[in-house]
């Protein structure tokens, strides 16, 4: 048997390798062990092992060995060792949520370490202590510990301490003395070759980013992180919850639900116990912005109930506060829920909470005023106003919202809509650093209920001009700022280019003639899919943009540019839908009724519509179709253009002044042209009157007659794109024509690049899920998004002859992802393209019929019209510009 002076120094190599290397550590300390007897080194090593369990996540195991160690080391007559157990054991006891148990044994310790250990004793309990609230003791606890861990040059305890205090300041706002302690860490796990700390800490640097509100160097550093984890063979479930709340940040509910489920899942099967409340918090939250508020008050008080056990107070507290939101959203107003939401905010001010105690007095203020009772909401609401000037952005956005109400139940609107103004403006200023499309788009979210209150103030005192000027502030206006590539360019195009071959070997697996193929084979490409859309989607949100103001919107401007047009824009506050017309400069706003009951003849459109085109059922079937179409598309056309039917001119049906059209919500998938008052006219769809004012003043790139600047391609699997693109090709013979092997998405990529006209005949697929991954099909797989953002510019005319293709996902503040929005702010003046399904003969008359009057010299919206009239074929509509 080997000695006792070998085993113990065994036991302490195993100890010391546990946090870099816990399976190298945890195999050593098993050796020891293996070798039978109870002595100190066995106490050593089960303290080893209980650390390397702790770093794999098993935290049940972990507790069982270290309460060997303890008792190991008392038996043996090793109090000092056993002390040292308990110094670890109190860490795992906190995690599994046992913090009452964890100060015992803290305390247990504290009467037998001395020196070097009683300085990590303290950075331990610091730990703890900051975890349930009691921060003046945590700071005393580490300012003991601090200068004896670094006079012995104790590299890795001062790190651990670092750490952990930084964590605590963020907590509480205090981020310059967060950001030290962060720095420092990294230098001294640099210098002591600690590769695990040091990713730990750049963790928590991406925690403190999120808190600046530099979403995207959060977002980088927590997925270099999750790589460092993993190499590590760690488990990475903290990222989780951190990364679930800064997609929370940007608007990304369902996105945030599913990550921290996931987190969820792993800490309940590895006995993360502690994290878990914290997760069911963020779970609460996530499901609230998703439109869930019972679901989101039922996990808010399982979180709630899990703080109160651990005796996390202020935490505590931050879930009761998430539990009100809930129960606000789903119509709750009581004197009691008052008292509650305003004792709430008084305890989360008094622990310091950067945002919370803001948000909570806001609600409290909103409560008070719907319970009639004004001088209390205007208490709350000066409270909150006070802040509207310093601290973060997010505590100023509430501040202003906050002096709006005030100012307005003071019977100061002009004052409250300045308000609006300035929060909307550092909304805005905060969001400029997101340079990736969806995170614009979700972001939006963030301010809408300050969009929705200028709104209304507007429309409370009937002035059009002004109604017009906030439905514009607020709409699309992720669109008027070209998107930032990613980084790492190169590597976003590599995984593009990977993720089309996969794609494509996917579909060729799953083809009727290789129904052989193995299901292993299919969920391994599959998976491998998922991973590349991931890192994709993960990579572009790295991007970084910058924040310019941007010139006020001038409904005068607007008046002027649209000429003999008529501008409608729809308008909707909650099912209020509204109109406002510009004609002839003359700017009106029209009452239009229920926004449900325009949907329900949507839907009925578009669905009647579908059939028709795919000629399903039987004859009988096929009348009763288009019957209930074409008693739905009048339904339609008078809800939503009778009150203006005066402004518009002509009758339905015959060609009248032509229409620019800014729908809204829903109104997006709408096709316009199946609509009496649109049949005949030159139509126009536009995301905004500010986008399409825009594309106005831009100068119309010149084709020649033969093509020149002109592209036509043919996707495959279309039974019309190659005699189209032919038929077209006699029209334009200097075109660029890409068919079969020649039309792949690096081809079509180059091709499309700042052409003047292009025409795409190729199957769209629009992605409900993650919009930006819609796509065109090429030759050799997709054509995403995410490739057309990587253009210099896209076609200024862009037609593409495939069915949906113009589908959007919408988002608050008609923030529109998909193919038809993506190119409006890549360069593009005009879309014609389906957001129906359409017969394949029936698309390919009717292109050929567009291109003719194109050639003749027709403005675009115009050539649709006339085509769509001659060949009595519908469901394209004309996006953007058209003139």
């Amino acid at each position: 048997m080997p000695s006792s002076a070998d085993r113990l120094t065994r036991a302490h190599d195993a100890l010391d390798r546990v946090l870099d290397q816990p399976a190298v550590g945890r195999a050593a300390a098993e050796e020891v062990l293996a070798e039978g007897g109870d002595d100190e080194a066995a106490a050593i090593a089960l303290r080893a092992l209980g650390l390397a369990f702790k770093e794999t996540g098993d935290l049940p195991r972990a507790a069982r060995a270290l309460r060997r160690a303890v008792s190991v080391g008392e038996r043996v007559g090793a109090p000092y060792r056993a002390a040292q157990a308990r110094m670890s054991l109190i860490v795992i006891l906190a995690d599994r949520g046992d913090t009452a148990a964890a100060l015992a044994e803290a305390a247990l310790a504290a009467t037998v370490l001395t020196g070097i250990d009683s300085a990590r004793l303290d950075t331990n309990l610091g730990a703890v202590l900051a975890r349930i609230g009691r921060t003046t003791e945590a700071l005393a606890a580490f300012a003991r510990a601090q200068p004896v861990l670094r006079a012995a040059g104790d590299d890795r305890w001062e790190a651990l301490l670092l750490n952990t205090r930084a964590v605590m300041n963020t907590w509480g706002g205090r981020y310059r003395e967060a950001e030290a302690d962060l720095q420092r860490g990294l230098v001294v796990t640099e210098r002591g070759g600690y590769s695990m700390l040091n990713a730990i800490i750049h963790h928590n640097l991406g925690y403190l980013s999120r808190q600046n509100g530099d979403i995207p160097a959060a977002l980088d550093l927590l997925d270099a992180t999750a790589e460092l984890y993993r190499r590590h063979g760690r488990r990475g479930t903290p990222l989780l919850t951190d990364k679930a709340e800064m997609l929370l940040a940007v608007g990304l509910a369902a996105e945030a639900q599913a990550t921290v489920a996931t987190a969820i899942a792993e800490q309940q099967a590895s006995g993360f116990r502690f994290n878990l409340a914290e997760s069911y918090l963020y779970q609460a939250w996530a499901t609230l912005a998703a439109g869930e508020p019972g679901a989101a008050a039922e996990a808010a008080g399982t979180a709630r109930a899990m703080f109160s056990r651990q005796r996390r107070g202020t935490w505590a507290d931050l879930a009761r506060h998430a539990e009100i939101a809930a129960r606000f959203a789903t119509g709750q107003r009581s004197p009691a829920l008052l008292r509650a939401t305003e004792q709430v905010a008084d305890r989360l001010a008094a622990a310091r909470w950067p945002v919370a105690p803001h948000e909570a007095r806001l609600l409290a203020g909103r409560i008070a005023a719907d319970l009639g009772r004004p001088q209390q909401a205007q208490a709350l609401f000066e409270q909150v106003a006070r802040q509207r000037t310093r601290g973060v952005a997010e505590v100023r956005v509430l501040a202003w919202h906050a002096h709006a109400l005030h100012t307005l139940g003071t019977g100061r609107p002009s004052a409250a809509e300045r308000a609006v103004r300035a929060g909307l403006r550092v909304h805005a200023e905060n969001n400029a650093v997101l340079g990736a499309t969806d995170l614009r788009a979700h972001a939006a979210a963030r301010g809408e209920e300050l969009a929705k209150l200028g709104l209304w103030l507007a429309l409370e005192r009937g002035d059009a001009r002004a109604v017009l000027r906030w439905a514009e502030t607020w709409r699309a206006a992720s669109l008027r700022r070209r998107p930032v590539r990613p980084p790492d360019d190169e590597q976003m195009a590599a995984d593009l280019t990977e993720l089309r071959r996969v794609v494509a070997d996917l579909a060729e697996v799953e083809a009727p003639a290789e129904r052989g193929s193995s299901r292993s084979e299919v969920s391994r490409l599959n998976t491998e899919r998922l991973r590349l859309e991931a890192a994709i989607r993960d990579r572009s949100r790295y991007a970084r943009g910058t924040y310019a103001p941007e010139t006020p919107f001038s409904p005068a401007a607007l008046a002027g540019a649209l000429g003999e047009r008529v501008l409608v824009e729809f308008v909707r506050l909650d099912d209020d839908l509204h109109a406002v017309t510009v004609r002839a400069g003359v700017v009106r706003r029209h009452r239009l009724g229920s926004y449900a009951a325009v949907l329900r003849q949507l839907d009925v459109v578009r669905f009647t519509m579908n059939r028709m085109s795919r000629r399903f059922g039987s004859k009988a079937m096929q009348d009763a179709a288009v019957q209930a179409y074409d008693h739905s598309r009048q339904e339609l056309d008078a809800l939503l253009f009778g009150p203006v039917r005066r402004v518009l001119g002509g009758t339905p049906g015959s060609a009248g002044r032509p229409l620019v059209i800014v729908p809204t919500g829903s109104l997006h998938a709408l096709p316009w042209t199946a609509l009496p008052t649109c049949a005949g006219r030159a139509v126009s769809v536009t995301p905004s009157a500010r986008l399409w004012l825009v594309a106005a003043g831009v100068a119309p790139v010149a084709t020649s007659a033969t093509g020149v600047g002109t592209v036509l391609m043919a996707g495959p699997g279309l039974a019309h794109a190659e005699p189209e693109i032919a038929a077209l090709a006699a029209r334009y013979p200097d075109a660029v024509v890409l068919s079969g092997a020649q039309a792949t998405a690096a081809d079509a990529a180059r091709a499309l690049d700042g052409a003047a006209l292009a025409h795409v005949a190729t199957h769209g697929r629009f992605r409900a899920d993650h919009p930006l991954f819609s796509s065109l099909d090429a030759h050799d797989g997709p054509l995403y998004v995410y490739d057309l953002e990587r253009l210099g510019s896209t076609p200024q005319t862009l037609v593409l002859s495939a069915c949906e293709s113009a589908l959007s996902g919408v988002r608050p503040g008609d923030e529109l992802m998909g193919l038809a929005s993506a190119v409006f702010a890549l360069g593009t003046r005009t879309l014609i393209a389906s957001v129906t399904p359409v017969d394949d003969s029936d698309t390919r008359t009717l292109m050929l019929a567009l291109h003719a009057a194109l050639a003749g010299g027709r403005p675009p919206a115009a050539a649709l019209a006339e085509a769509s009239s001659a060949t009595g074929i519908g469901g394209f509509v004309c996006f953007g510009f058209g003139g």
